[in-house]
């Protein structure tokens, strides 16, 4: 208990930084930089052995609790939910009909001096309380750069000294007075403009044939347009979800905060289908059951916060959204977002009814054959942040261990969940160790590690959040027993060999 009081003092003294976690995991093979014998492409992330194995375990989590074994309802029994796993290339005219072609986009400006791009909404303009200085473009809730742009080019100054205002609502004809993220020389933004979030991509055999396309920007509209297949092929009725795992690109003009806001990323949806008097209900329900979610795989419910959308922030179809939000090392002490849980209305459904000219409407037999268009609603949740959260949480600095930190897992999601140490290289050790590695594999992720002191494994295997540790030695031959060594407290104690599975099965529950 001690050891565990004086870890969190010493994170609540030392906050953990992203870099030391963005090393940990190019380290030991959490998640590499894309192309990054190329140096790299900004926005695009490659994971790793055990970044994979993390991910897929996130992902298969969320899979049984929604579709596998759902979640049991309002009434006392479960709830209907069903898979897909819809193409990443649909036919351009889903995303006219979503808004995407037309409406998703962004207000962009250019930097002459520097040919940097950035979000105009993501820029703040720090106007000089005193006309005799110019204003200052910083990038919003970026408190390092802000620090270092005061302190290179407002030699003296404070941010009190200065009035702040969206680049947005800044007038065009005050634009020569300010000074660009990274610009030396005043005046240098471009005026906003539109710019398109969608990759686009040509399908045809020639260039002649070729049509535009698009890469989707969500899996949610892969959903709407299987709905009513879905609908035909299976005994599903209202109300009910489909669920789908899969990427989405968004062509992000300023990726940041590591694998935050990438442009290639994995999300994890279901759109849940109901009668338009339920929607509010099943809105309730389903904020509460993904806040339990995130809670059940380790997050703390500290770092977790429930924010519903003010009136302001709603897209002009929502009947209500909110926010389950996570306290990243770079928000804190504020929160990013990790899901979100919308009340969509039957917006979507309409959209692609008009568009596609085929009727979506339900036919309820349950109400007396009452003819309506669902209402949605959408629980999305990003899979790639949620592994960065996951990381996040489990990241636990500790000085009285040689690794100096160990990745705290709760055991569903670590990528191994025991080691297996033979304290020799040769001889009898390793023997034993692979024979033990046999007959785990097929029930538990194990990891079978042989080389170097046993000291370094042990610190490996912190690292990478393994729960638990089983070394053979000189006693495992003699008596038949191994080291069981635990992750978190590092207490050891010697267990039969032949009592290991049983053993893991017990302390894994």
């Amino acid at each position: 208990m001690q050891a565990a009081e004086n870890t969190d003092q010493n994170q609540e003294e030392n906050p953990i930084d992203m870099k030391d976690i963005v090393s940990l995991c190019k380290r030991r093979g959490f998640i590499f930089p894309a192309s990054d014998i190329y140096g790299g492409i900004n926005g695009f992330w490659d994971y790793g052995p055990l970044g994979t194995e993390l991910k897929n375990n996130l992902r298969d989590y969320w899979w049984k609790s929604m579709v596998t074994t759902p979640p049991v309802g309002p009434d006392g029994h479960p709830v209907q939910i069903v898979g897909l796993d819809s193409a990443i290339i649909q036919n351009p005219e889903v995303w006219v009909a979503s808004g995407h072609v037309g409406g998703f986009s962004d207000p962009m400006v250019d930097c002459k001096e520097t040919q940097k791009r950035y979000r105009a909404d993501h820029l703040i303009a720090l106007k000089p309380k005193e006309e005799s200085s110019p204003w200052i473009a910083i990038i919003e809730d970026d408190e390092e750069f802000l620090e270092k742009r005061l302190k290179k080019t407002a030699k003296g100054k404070s941010i009190t000294d200065f009035d702040q205002v969206n680049l947005t609502d800044v007038d065009l004809a005050d634009y020569g007075k300010i000074l660009a993220p990274d610009a030396k020389e005043v005046g240098t933004l471009t005026e906003p403009k539109e710019f398109n979030l969608l990759f686009e991509t040509g399908v045809g055999a020639s260039e002649q044939d070729k049509t535009t396309a698009y890469l989707r920007g969500e899996t949610a509209q892969g959903i709407f347009i299987n709905y009513k297949n879905v609908l035909d092929s299976s005994r599903v009725k209202m109300p009910f979800g489909i669920a789908q795992v899969g990427k989405a690109f968004r062509n992000e003009v300023n990726p940041r905060n590591y694998i935050f806001r990438s442009r290639e990323f994995e999300q994890m949806e279901m759109e849940w289908f109901c009668h338009p008097d339920e929607a509010p209900k099943w809105f309730e329900f389903w904020k509460e059951e993904r806040q339990k979610f995130w809670q059940k795989i380790g997050l703390n419910s500290d770092n977790i916060l429930m924010r519903d959308h003010a009136a302001d922030e709603l897209v002009f179809y929502s009947k209500g959204t909110c926010d389950i939000e996570y306290k990243y090392p770079f928000t804190a002490p504020d929160f990013g977002e990790l899901e979100g849980i919308a009340n969509r209305g039957d917006y979507d459904l309409t959209q692609h009814q008009e568009h596609s000219k085929t009727k979506l409407e339900y036919l309820d037999p349950e109400r007396n054959n009452e003819k309506y268009l669902p209402h949605v609603i959408e629980p999305a949740a990003g899979l790639t942040r949620g592994v960065l959260a996951l990381i996040c949480e489990a990241y636990t600095p500790d000085p009285n261990r040689p690794s100096g930190v160990y990745l705290n897992f709760d055991p569903k999601m670590a990528p191994k969940k025991a080691a297996i140490l033979p304290l020799m290289a040769k001889g009898e050790h390793p023997v034993i160790a692979e024979k033990l590695y046999m007959a785990l594999r097929e029930e538990f992720a194990v990891d079978l590690d042989i080389k170097q002191n046993i000291g370094k494994r042990y610190a490996r295997q912190d690292e990478i959040g393994t729960p638990y540790c089983f070394t053979i030695d000189d006693e495992t031959i003699s008596d038949g027993t191994v080291t069981a060594r635990e992750r978190n407290t590092m207490a050891q104690e010697r267990i039969p060999l032949d009592k290991v599975s049983e053993y893991l099965r017990e302390k894994l529950k």
